[in-house]
């Protein structure tokens, strides 16, 4: 058999291998175009659109180069005037730019709740704002002041530079009404609202919001003695919030839900409808009524910290501490009954005790849902 020819080329030989042999070896046309090839350094045409640009941003454009102070810098403010202020973009009117709260209502607000020991909900009303944005503004502050107990430094500039240019919602003075910052009784759609459903009513028989809702949770209809307690929905709102156990339930399992009930109960400030209602039939009586709003705020307060108060005693009491001597950790035993009330059909309900420990995870199982099912509103 002939011995194999070997391509391989020697370290002995390299030095004598040269560069213009190598690119000799090389066909002309290929290293002619190799070489001939440059960058091309062509200046882009100057269009018309490109052109105009310039022009116009030398020109009226020239006014957006540098923004006034608490005023927003939007095109539309050369195009329609200071009326256009909340509308950035000139083709979409209909978008309206939202106003943020001033630095003096934050702070404001924050002193109510923490300083002044007032209840969310009574804040909210004053100053108009949402009570998920006094909760997260209350902890923002928390975390300012933390922030600066520590010795960091704060984006401080950059805040004051988008107070100037965005629109803000300023602390009315003394004596004066409060500017509402957004709407604080906003209620999104319930999925069960979604049907349509013929339901036929005797006119002998009162049909109102209340009916309504039991009609869409599929739900029998009240007796007549307890349709005849709630004259108007915001009867029903006052007891759901002293006590929220009367809400009626139906289906079984997992299946189960609570009744839908009316808006006037699942509004955030269910005791401004109350407000409303005695405003027209005592509008001579300011001060009578005023009494009367802040009697329901009290009660209202008072039932949720009494459902507190017994929540954390029942928790309390079910609970044991250990610490043992010379340890800084505390171990907290709990007595627990493992049932299919208790743990799941499955075992691994999300309020079973150990869910956290021992129990692995089974969201890489083949075969397991993924995707929300249910959505609670």
């Amino acid at each position: 058999m002939a011995p194999r020819v070997q391509t391989r080329v020697s370290n002995s030989l390299l030095p004598y291998l040269t560069s213009t042999s190598s690119i000799s070896s090389l066909p002309s046309s290929s290293s002619s175009q190799c070489f001939s090839r440059q960058f091309s350094v062509t200046a882009a045409p100057q269009t018309k659109l490109r052109r105009q640009m310039f022009e116009w941003l030398s020109t009226e454009g020239a006014e957006l180069k540098h923004h006034i102070p608490g005023e927003t810098n939007y095109v539309t403010r050369i195009k329609d005037g200071p009326m256009s202020a909340t509308r950035p973009f000139p083709n979409n009117p209909n978008f309206v730019s939202e106003s943020i709260l001033s630095e003096e209502l934050r702070n404001e607000v924050y002193n109510r709740v923490v300083e002044e020991k007032k209840s969310v909900r009574a804040v909210s009303m004053d100053l108009g704002i949402d009570m998920k944005r006094i909760a997260a503004v209350v902890r923002l502050v928390e975390l300012e002041k933390r922030q600066r107990e520590q010795g960091k430094h704060l984006a401080l500039p950059y805040a004051r530079a988008i107070h100037e240019m965005v629109p803000t919602t300023p602390l009315a003075e003394a004596g004066e009404r409060q500017t509402y910052h957004e709407p604080i009784n906003d209620l999104p759609a319930h999925p069960l609202t979604g049907a349509q459903i013929f339901y036929p009513v005797s006119e002998s028989r009162p049909f109102n919001r209340v009916e309504a809702g039991r009609v869409f949770s599929s739900a029998p209809a009240l007796e007549q003695h307890e349709a005849a307690e709630i004259s108007h929905p915001s009867d029903l709102a006052e007891k759901v919030i002293e006590n929220p156990k009367i809400i009626g339930w139906v289906g079984k399992g997992k299946n189960a839900r609570e009744i839908l009930q009316p808006a006037d109960v699942r509004i955030p400030h269910p005791h401004m409808v109350a407000l409303e209602r005695d405003r027209m039939a005592h509008p001579n009586e300011r001060r009578a009524v005023a009494e009367r709003q802040t009697q329901r705020l009290e009660r209202q307060d008072a039932a949720e910290q009494q459902r507190r108060d017994r929540a954390q005693a029942r928790r309390e009491k079910k609970l044991q501490t250990f610490t043992p001597e010379k340890s800084r950790f505390e171990y907290r035993i709990r007595e627990t009954t493992y049932t299919e009330q208790t743990t799941g059909s499955d075992g691994r309900a999300p309020w079973a005790a150990g869910r956290r420990y021992g129990v692995p995870h089974r969201d890489r199982t083949r075969g397991e849902v993924k995707i929300p099912t249910r959505v609670e509103a």
